[in-house]
């Protein structure tokens, strides 16, 4: 057997993708699941529509195996929490999702208390609602979820290899447990001191385990057969980097999905914390009994892709998301217009909570083209402003980009992110690089690939492009787009 599946559990649906051994996936099904917004800054998801939604495209896609699947990989959105009672798998709260910023405040209070240091240090990450632990214990203090021996909490993939293996394992990875503000990256266990910090039960944390390795095995009753390895689990952001091949210290890649999310892997050993970025867990192997852990820098970028679908859903300004780079190649340029699109704040390297979304530059010329290409150049210019950080505190800067999610298929943007960043980008011919990396993961452990260099074979060039435009002109762009950010931040405080 040589078919690897995929449960890709997105932001805002779940994928379900077969992989042959060579990477190339030979069978897919999709569906989207519900967004909620219950308060402005909150986003929620109903866990049990989560699962209910994978059942689905599992369901669907198993009807188009040729073959049994050798394994089954699991890739997430990451830090967005989930909690349930572990007698009858019942949700205990909606799933508080990682754009979600409720606990902005409570975030301040703990920085301005002097935990800023310890937080840094520990897990590499920052004090902001993105993460996991305040969301926590957000709903211990304030959404009623009582924290007694019933409770169990998770992040997606917890939530869905629990569903998936009927309540037999209660476990996540190294990445995963990353982003949750609990974990020493160091140490690779839960931190005692982060767990009382944000009063959070060792009781209720699922085991962590490597990224590739036996997790469970699906259970009887579902699309799926029986028995089936779930061997593989990474948040989404570090599948893609396992499925980039980025395997090599300085290797770097940047995926355009709901946010973006720029990862440079840096090697064995964890980097001291770096302003503006976070130090998180690439990947965690286990070879001949001995686990070897990669670390990544990561500049988090909170909405790109989204910004398309509020052009879409919110301002009917387009039909269809892929309609975007049409519209805009219907003028020039922008037209002196900025979009900043700080619906949830900005992330990297500002993190800032209290940022909101802002247009400026619009005049009586300015319509609906200019503002898709300002959505464009927002893309472009946030992943400058990442890699600009990124340059200055590694000493570093990269080489060459490789690139994917949804707005990866835009000529445009790829050609402006060369030209803004001046190196190389390149995209791969399979673009679901996010679910390959948990295929690649599950299947390592299971012998499908025997090595990363049977990975590093697979990786397949569909587009190159080269940087060019004049320096000084990008860099005065550049300049524009950074004078929107500072109309942008601390908004909600004014």
């Amino acid at each position: 057997m040589s078919t690897v599946i995929a449960i890709d559990a997105g932001t805002t649906g779940v994928r379900a993708i077969a992989f042959d051994r060579h990477g190339s996936p030979t069978a897919s099904a999709y569906r989207e699941f519900t967004q909620f917004f219950p308060r402005p800054g909150w986003v929620e998801h109903d866990a049990a529509e989560i699962w209910t939604v994978t059942l689905d495209v599992l369901a669907e896609l198993g009807s188009r195996l040729t073959e049994p699947a050798a394994a089954v990989g699991i890739t997430n959105q990451r830090e967005t929490v989930v909690v349930w009672d572990r007698r009858d798998g019942r949700p205990l709260h909606n799933a508080i999702v990682w754009q979600d910023r409720r606990t902005a405040s409570r975030c301040d209070r703990l920085e301005s208390d002097g935990n800023l240091p310890l937080v840094r240090e520990r897990t590499g990450l920052v004090l902001d609602p993105y993460f996991s632990g305040s969301k926590l214990g957000w709903l211990f203090d304030e959404g009623g979820v009582v924290p007694d021996e019933h409770l169990a909490f998770g992040t997606v993939d917890s939530w869905l290899i629990w569903n998936l293996t009927a309540g037999g394992a209660h476990v996540t990875d190294t990445t995963n447990a990353s982003r949750t503000l609990l974990f020493d990256i160091r140490s690779l266990e839960w931190s005692p001191e982060l767990l009382e910090l944000f009063t959070v039960p060792a009781s209720c944390l699922p085991e962590v385990r490597p990224s590739s390795g036996r997790f469970g095995v699906t259970a009887d009753g579902l699309p799926v057969p029986a028995g089936i390895p779930i061997s593989g689990v990474a948040g989404d952001q570090q599948a893609a980097l396992f499925g980039q091949a980025c395997f090599a210290p300085g290797d770097t890649k940047n995926t355009y999905g709901t946010g973006s999310f720029l990862l440079m892997n840096v090697g064995e050993t964890c980097p001291d914390p770096v302003d503006g970025l976070l130090t998180t867990v690439a990947w965690s192997t286990t070879a001949n009994g001995a686990i070897t852990t990669n670390y990544a820098l990561e500049g988090a970028i909170f909405v790109t892709g989204a910004a398309v679908q509020w052009l879409r859903d919110g301002l009917g300004i387009i039909d269809r998301a892929s309609d975007l780079e049409a519209l805009a190649l219907a003028c020039d340029d922008s037209g002196g217009v900025v979009f900043v699109p700080a619906f949830v704040g900005l992330g990297s390297p500002w993190w800032d909570p209290y940022a909101r979304g802002t247009i400026c530059g619009l005049t009586r010329g300015s319509g609906r083209p200019q503002i898709a290409r300002a959505v464009i150049d927002a893309m472009v210019h946030q992943t400058r402003d990442v890699v600009d950080a990124m340059s200055a505190a590694s000493g570093t800067r990269p080489t060459r980009l490789r690139v994917d999610g949804g707005a990866s298929v835009m000529r445009t943007l790829l050609q402006q992110q060369a030209d803004q960043l001046g190196i190389p980008v390149s995209r791969p011919k399979v673009e679901e690089t996010t679910a390959l990396g948990a295929a690649y993961l599950a299947g390592l452990a299971e012998g499908v690939w025997d090595s990363y260099d049977d990975i590093s074979n697979n990786w397949l060039l569909d587009a190159h492009v080269q940087p060019g435009g004049n320096r000084e002109t990008l860099d005065a762009a550049h300049a524009q787009w950074r004078r929107g950010v500072d109309r942008a931040r601390g908004w909600e405080r004014a």
